[in-house]
């Protein structure tokens, strides 16, 4: 599944929940003599406060550990067609037709492999990293609701989101920081157990099918 759309999914409640207009609850509790309060508005970037929770620091790293190995076979496969290409390139005189054809076959045959290996980890880790946006998120969506509600905040805007209507937010307005530390307090790690933050792998860059040309 898209990570986008699950994100928006889980994230599309805040626009009920925090859209409520208070504008004239005060006069009708006055009689309309005391004019509404203003109206504050937060923004957050909501994916930077799910990785910045402990418990997003302690996902990415076991993500890390997770897809560490295939990775790393990604990274041998990658190596592998450019030594083939570096040995064409350096061939070009001296290798026979035979060993041309024979290398260039080798490579295309890598090529199709890496690019399959290459699209199955990115569909793996897409899912994985859906997973833990989801779990973090609407956990995150309850500290929120109460940090908001707590604090006055009418409208709470994600500025991560993609579309975002927000072209500008003072740093007195971002409550990103705030809600990180309440999450934190809410669902502490487990003790003894890491949470330093490892960058999640990247899919290796497959080379282009076509092996590269001997050069004259």
């Amino acid at each position: 599944m898209n990570v986008n759309l699950r994100f928006k999914a889980t994230w599309a409640a805040l626009a009920i929940i925090f859209l409520a207009p208070l504008a004239g609850v005060r006069a009708q509790s006055t009689g309309g003599a005391a004019a509404s309060a203003p109206s504050k508005i937060a923004v957050l970037n909501v994916r930077n406060a799910i990785v910045a929770t402990a418990e997003g620091k302690q996902a990415q790293a076991q993500l890390q550990s997770q897809f560490a190995p295939k990775q790393n076979e990604l990274q041998s496969t990658q190596k592998q067609v450019e030594d083939i290409q570096r040995r064409l390139s350096e061939g070009a005189r001296t290798l026979s037709d035979e060993e041309k054809g024979k290398l260039q076959r080798q490579g295309e045959l890598l090529t199709r492999r890496l690019q399959r290996d290459n699209d199955g980890l990115t569909e793996e880790l897409n899912a994985a990293q859906g997973e833990i946006i989801d779990g973090i998120g609407r956990k995150m969506l309850d500290v929120l609701d109460r940090y908001a509600r707590e604090n006055g905040y009418v409208a709470v805007l994600d500025t991560s989101a993609q579309g975002s209507p927000v072209i500008y937010g003072s740093s007195q307005a971002d409550i990103t920081q705030d809600v990180v530390r309440l999450y934190d307090q809410a669902y502490p790690i487990k003790a003894g157990t890491p949470a330093a933050a490892a960058p999640a792998p990247k899919p290796a860059t497959p080379s282009p099918a076509p092996a590269k040309k001997p050069t004259p």
